[in-house]
């Protein structure tokens, strides 16, 4: 028999099609619990347009996946009816390993499904070739997942500055680092035999403030990271934008007007260099307020009171203010989050930012929400993002 168009509909495109729609509702009720949670299935119904019986599938999964359990005591409306199980994200059963690789050092850690940091160390960097680097990373997670015994590791997010390919899971470039097309994705399974994820910071970041912090809700967000690597990222409707290979977000080589420092490209004033961490160290130390490369003990010096360290730091706060008001007028954000060490740590920094990005749009430009854990939070944001978007391809036995 020859077959129909309605023959040909019901081949196996609506099948591929249920799949992702499976995964699609699975993710919005992932994301009510943890907005929501403890919640009742009847609200995560009622918030995400779904049916109940949806949503009561979608929990059944997630509940046996691990990601979400019910709480141990039903409530009822006003003292009455049946009672009402909430839901909420089960933080005990399983972690994520996140993978944050700075210049000096490289932050490991461990992460529940809020991205609360669990447990998190520092590798510092004898060398910085990409076998050596990886190599003691994966020892370093190894050796905090052996001090949680019973939680199992859902993956690794891997955060790194410059170019960063998100879809191959590679290092593109990384001048600071002498990084060329790592493939970090590839040499971190290898090693620790969990699936591996890898972005650029500044994204990694976004991601975290979406899910975690400040920017939850806000419909378009523009992060700036501030550190020896200076990038930004842009969401928008929930997307990240990568561009073509992940390259968006390169803003080092910027123009910084009346900036003074050389730059390795051969121009003068670039933003990154005049913003580095290590240009605010050598500044600091030649006003002798440190005598080491740790741009944390600059912040010590100006919260003992010394003027010189408060006043490197508010201008460099100014500076990255000057960048952040330039992306506003380009992009137009609902919301700026901002990743730098003095306007984490104080109020004139903060204000020194908002009054060069310009007053009228202060209240839109937020410090980081994990002053305390910004890197761990970097790297688990990567798996976490990953997670929060496919639920069920944590395993795919559930699909």
């Amino acid at each position: 028999m020859p077959r129909t168009a309605a023959s040909t509909l019901a081949s196996p495109v609506p099948r591929a099609a249920d799949s992702d729609r499976r995964r699609t509702s699975a993710s919005v009720v992932l994301r009510s619990v943890l907005e929501h949670g403890p919640v009742a299935r009847s609200t995560v119904a009622r918030l995400t347009g779904l049916s109940p019986a949806s949503v009561t599938e979608h929990c059944a999964r997630l509940t046996g996946l691990g990601l979400i359990r019910e709480e141990a005591a039903p409530r009822r409306s006003n003292g009455v009816g049946r009672p009402h199980v909430p839901v909420d994200l089960d933080t005990e059963r399983h972690l994520v390993c996140g993978v944050h690789v700075a210049v000096p050092y490289t932050t490991v850690a461990l992460l529940d499904l809020r991205g609360r940091v669990v447990a998190r160390r520092e590798v510092k960097h004898e060398r910085t070739d990409p076998g050596w680097v990886l190599a003691r990373a994966a020892e370093g997670l190894a050796a905090l997942l052996a001090e949680a015994p019973g939680r199992g590791p859902l993956g690794v997010g891997v955060a790194v500055g410059g170019w960063v390919d998100r879809e191959t899971g590679t290092v593109v470039e990384h001048e600071l680092l002498g990084w060329r097309e790592v493939p970090v994705r590839e040499l971190l399974e290898a090693r620790t035999g969990l699936p591996v994820h890898v972005d650029g910071h500044a994204r990694a970041l976004v991601n975290g403030e979406r899910l975690f912090g400040r920017a939850r809700g806000s419909r378009s967000v523009l992060h700036l990271f501030v550190g020896n690597v200076v990038d930004a990222a842009f969401a928008t409707n929930d997307e990240v934008h990568h561009g073509p290979r992940s390259q968006a977000g390169s803003i080092a080589h910027l123009p910084v007007p009346g900036g003074t420092e050389p730059c390795a490209c051969g121009g003068t004033g670039c933003l990154q260099v005049e913003l580095s961490e290590r240009t605010l160290c050598r500044r600091a130390r030649a006003a002798g307020v440190i005598d080491g490369v740790n741009p944390m003990h600059v912040v010590a010096a100006a919260a003992a009171g010394d003027g010189v360290a408060r006043r490197l730091l508010r201008e460099r706060a100014r500076t990255t203010g000057r960048a952040a008001g330039l992306l506003l007028d380009v992009l137009n954000p609902e919301t700026v989050v901002v990743t730098e060490v003095g306007v984490m740590h104080f109020e004139e920094c903060l204000h020194a930012l908002r009054e060069a990005a310009g007053m009228r749009r202060a209240a839109a430009v937020v410090p980081t929400s994990f002053p305390d854990s910004v890197l761990a939070v970097a790297g688990g944001s990567v798996v976490l993002d990953v997670l929060f978007r496919d639920p069920l391809g944590a395993s795919p036995e559930a699909i």
